[in-house]
C-alpha cells in the first residue's frame, strides 16, 4: 500500500513540473503575460456569463451523473456519467470558450494560441496518463 502513495506522489509531482515547463516555455516563446492562479481572468460581462452558465450546467450533470451511477450496479456505471469524465468535459468547454474568447477580445492576439496549445497538451497528457494506467504503474 505504501508504494502506491509513493507512485501517485510521483506521477502527480512529474505532471505538475511537465505543465509548469510547458506554460514557461509557452509564454516566453508566445510573449504572453501570467495571469493570476485560481483567477477566473474574464475578458468580458458576455464571457463571465458563459462561462457561468458553463459550470452551472456541469455542476448539475455531476448531480444527476452521480445519483444515476449510484443508484446503478458499481460494474455497470454509465461512463459518460462518471465524475471523472464530466470534469475532463468541463475543463475542455470551459479552456475552449476562454479560447474563443481571447481570439474575439484580447489585446494580446496570442493568448488564445497559449491557451489552446495548453488545453491540447493537458488534453494529450491527461489521456495518455489514463489510457496507460499511467505508463502501467497501476495494475
Amino acid at each position: 500500500m505504501d508504494g502506491i502513495w509513493l507512485k501517485l506522489f510521483l506521477v502527480l509531482a512529474i505532471y505538475v513540473l511537465l505543465l509548469f515547463l510547458f506554460d514557461k516555455v509557452m509564454r516566453k516563446l508566445l510573449k504572453v503575460e501570467k495571469k493570476k492562479f485560481f483567477s477566473y481572468n474574464y475578458l468580458n460581462d458576455k464571457h463571465k456569463k458563459i462561462d457561468w452558465t458553463i459550470r452551472l450546467i456541469f455542476i448539475v450533470l455531476l448531480f444527476i451523473g452521480n445519483f444515476i451511477n449510484v443508484t446503478r450496479d458499481p460494474l455497470e456505471s454509465i461512463w459518460f456519467l462518471e465524475t471523472h469524465v464530466l470534469l475532463f468535459v468541463f475543463i475542455i468547454a470551459s479552456e475552449t470558450t476562454r479560447a474563443i474568447m481571447e481570439k474575439r477580445f484580447a489585446e494580446n492576439k496570442n493568448d488564445y494560441i497559449f491557451t489552446t496549445l495548453q488545453l491540447v497538451f493537458m488534453s494529450i497528457s491527461f489521456l495518455s496518463l489514463f489510457t496507460t494506467n499511467f505508463f502501467g504503474w497501476f495494475r
